[in-house]
């Protein structure tokens, strides 16, 4: 029998009475700078079109080379097995958080608040402990009694890696392969500016329709892990969007000599991304938040047998094996009191939290800390919060981290929260501010729960300690959680547009005096007379004929500028024509409009529900709307190298006769490790170039190609050149790699 068959009786890879050396400081540390490497390229991912892929795989494959390469360097032992696991469960943290923050603090701004750092930080890192800390009882439960039933795809073909890498293959060369030729060509076009970063071609016999594509290597990478079957998917509701619905809006529109609300102007003047914006963002919102709901319907058999199983193995656990297990190493978890000490104190530190005034400058008191609201929307996070991490933690054993709806987890979070609060009369401005960072505690939880029994099913394989695990991830979450609120906040600062055009004018006068008490100042950058404005955020209830958002107002009571972020801002362009690269976050927006929707009572509803009709159409076709819904939400231009990626997995699979692989060995392919070094250096790269937006003459002194012609067609060059390589790559075998 080979040493990777599966026995009747389980034995790790590494025996019980076997002590390696593990939980060590070089193993940890290297984790989590992995891990905040790839929660950044995570967030950026997250941002561009609204999901992530696992970070486990290539963390281990790089943890495996970095140390080979460290010890043939200066003579040192190699790490054990054990501690590469320890990398890699370090590392992991990185994306789950960066995936639960991208989607949810975006939607702050979009409710007309400020996205302050301190708010991002604590609700990251109460989300990213927490999950951990509630998934810790349930190990026993999913890992050890349910070893036969829960697969954990990701966690098992991660298991596969360490063991093919402690035999000595090696596949690190493949990513690093793809890392640094996307790593160049982001920065080439992105710094350099040598080549467009996007081509578009409006149909002009076809009023209203664009045909986009943007030239990423990370889109790309993302496209060919993804699938064929889900790339083509979402590029079937971007083309619904974009050549459908535009056209559409214009043809029936265009006559009109008054704006239709909720535009703002004519329809006849406006372009595909005035048409998107004004109406088609709407419909892609209600197919979105459909979506989510019908994945959520269609798991919930499986959830209600999963809280049901989870809560019957606890107690059985619990009961029947303490005795048992207490003495071996591969069955000592933290501690219950660490575990129940440490969730109680997040919970409280989560209810103090919530009393933060962000209206009255970020301070606090012990009045607003001790009302009902504050007490209610903690007790809303423990109920919902280990309820959707045990869901969470079992779906990710069934059907792999990928395919896990925490999106839906996260929708159906806010709208009950928003139920309750509407059921209860709190439907002041500061309470959607409330709604939003219970639903974005309980989405950053139920991520890195997922997360977190797909490592321990790593290391119930491998045969670690899952106390070191538990530490290790638990320290990877703390630290990404800390560096990914400053990279989201940079990014969004890099692309923040300040306008003067068409700003509307609020028709109650400002009470200055109260804002000169309250208010904090800004300056413009760029401003040579370095003038302060008052900062005022227009929410729904205090900005009547003002659109929410940030704005700066005079001493005289007049706004003077808008401050459009750039995160889902709604500009795209500086007022001297210079175009500015936004972010347009997808569950973002949808947060925005469900919490302002049921508690503010005011929505376009007919585009969103015609959005959500749109979602149970597909469904009944028996495509997966929730991939298809995103598609529709997200510009054309993102959707469009995702087909290309997916497309050429097709012709990968058609080349191999579609020869049936097992889950690992798909995983570690030549394209699949290819595409991983894909979307990390291109992603990477994106967020240095969005950091260049800080200085005043790098980017002009970096953009040596900005005035070159035909930089569409060598866009266009440069793109199918990455294609082919990723193509090639797919075509090797994974012998040709190892």
């Amino acid at each position: 029998m080979s040493q990777f068959s599966k026995p009747s009786v389980h034995q790790p890879y590494v025996p019980d009475d076997v002590a390696l050396p593990e939980f060590t400081w070089s193993a940890v540390l290297t984790g989590a700078v992995l891990g905040i490497l790839f929660g950044a390229s995570s967030l950026y991912l997250v941002l561009k079109v609204g999901m992530t892929v696992s970070a486990s795989i290539p963390v281990a494959v790089l943890s495996i080379t970095l140390f080979r390469v460290f010890s043939h360097a200066f003579g040192v032992r190699r790490a054990t097995i054990l501690e590469n696991n320890i990398v890699q469960t370090t590392g992991s943290a990185g994306e789950s958080v960066a995936f639960g923050v991208g989607v949810t603090m975006p939607a702050v701004m979009l409710l007309g608040f400020e996205m302050e750092i301190t708010r991002v930080m604590v609700v990251s890192v109460l989300g990213g402990l927490l999950g951990i800390l509630m998934m810790i009882p349930l190990r026993r439960a999913f890992i050890v009694r349910q070893h036969d039933k829960l697969v954990y795809p990701e966690g098992t073909a991660c298991a596969e890696v360490l063991k093919i890498g402690e035999m000595g293959g090696a596949s690190a060369k493949t990513v690093f392969g793809g890392f640094g030729l996307a790593f160049f060509y982001q920065l080439l076009m992105g710094a350099s500016q040598l080549w467009r970063d996007v081509i578009a071609y409006p149909l002009r016999a076809f009023k209203g329709a664009t045909l986009a594509m943007e030239m990423s290597p990370a889109l790309l990478g993302v496209g060919y892990i993804i699938g064929t079957r889900t790339a083509c998917v979402m590029v079937a509701g971007g083309v619904l969007s974009w050549l459908v619905f535009c056209p559409m809006i214009m043809f029936f529109g265009g006559h009109l000599t008054e704006p239709l609300e909720p535009g703002k102007t004519l329809i006849r003047t406006m372009d595909a991304d005035l048409l998107r914006e004004a109406y088609v963002l709407y419909i892609g919102a209600g197919a979105v938040a459909a979506g989510g709901i019908i994945s959520m319907i269609r798991a919930l058999p499986m959830i209600v047998s999963s809280v049901a199983a989870g809560l019957r193995d606890l107690r059985g656990s619990a009961v029947g094996e303490k005795t048992q297990t207490a003495t071996k190493r591969t069955d000592r978890d933290l501690s219950m009191r660490v575990v129940l000490f440490g969730s109680l104190s997040l919970v409280a530190a989560i209810w103090v939290f919530l009393g933060v005034d962000p209206q009255a400058g970020g301070s606090w008191s012990l009045g607003a800390i001790l009302n009902w609201v504050n007490l209610a929307a903690a007790a809303m996070i423990v109920l919902f919060g280990f309820l959707f991490v045990t869901v969470s933690s079992r779906l990710t054993g069934e059907i792999g981290s990928s395919s896990n709806p925490i999106s839906g987890m996260t929708i159906a979070t806010l709208l009950l929260t928003c139920l309750i609060f509407l059921a209860l009369g709190w439907t002041a401005p500061q309470y959607r501010l409330v709604a939003i960072s219970v639903a974005a505690v309980v989405c950053i939880a139920s991520s890195n729960g997922g997360t977190t029994s797909q490592d321990l099913k790593t290391g119930y394989l491998v045969g670690a300690t899952p106390k070191w695990q538990q530490w290790s991830i638990l320290v990877g979450s703390l630290t990404s959680a800390l560096v990914i609120g400053v990279i989201l906040l940079a990014m969004n600062r890099a692309g923040t547009i300040y306008s003067q055009k068409d700003l509307q004018q609020p028709k109650q006068p400002f009470n200055m005096a109260a804002m000169r008490a309250t208010a904090r100042q800004e300056t413009v950058p760029g401003d040579a007379k370095q003038e302060k404005y008052f900062v005022w955020h227009a929410v729904e209830g205090n900005a009547e004929g003002v659109t929410p958002g940030k704005y700066l107002v005079s001493d005289a009571g007049r706004i003077c500028w808008l401050v459009d972020p750039g995160i889902n801002g709604r500009l795209g362009r500086r007022d001297d024509g210079r175009e500015v690269r936004q972010y347009h976050q997808p569950q973002a927006q949808l947060f925005a409009l469900v919490t302002d929707g049921i508690l503010n009572q005011k929505l376009p509803w007919s585009l969103v529900v015609l959005g959500a009709i749109v979602a149970v159409v597909v469904e009944l076709c028996g495509v997966s709307s929730l991939a298809f819904a995103v598609g529709m939400y997200l510009p054309l231009s993102s959707s469009t190298p995702i087909f290309v990626g997916g497309a050429i997995r097709w012709a990968v699979e058609r080349f191999r006769h579609g020869k049936s692989r097992s889950d690992w060995e798909s995983e570690m392919s030549p394209g699949m490790l290819f595409s991983t070094g894909y979307i990390a250096g291109g992603s990477i790269a994106g967020v240095l170039v969005s950091f260049l937006a800080f200085s005043d003459t790098l980017p002009d002194a970096l953009a040596v190609g900005r005035d070159l012609p035909h930089r569409g067609v060598l866009a266009a060059a440069m793109f199918l050149l990455l294609a082919l390589l990723l193509l090639w790559m797919g075509r090797k075998s994974e012998k040709a790699v190892s």
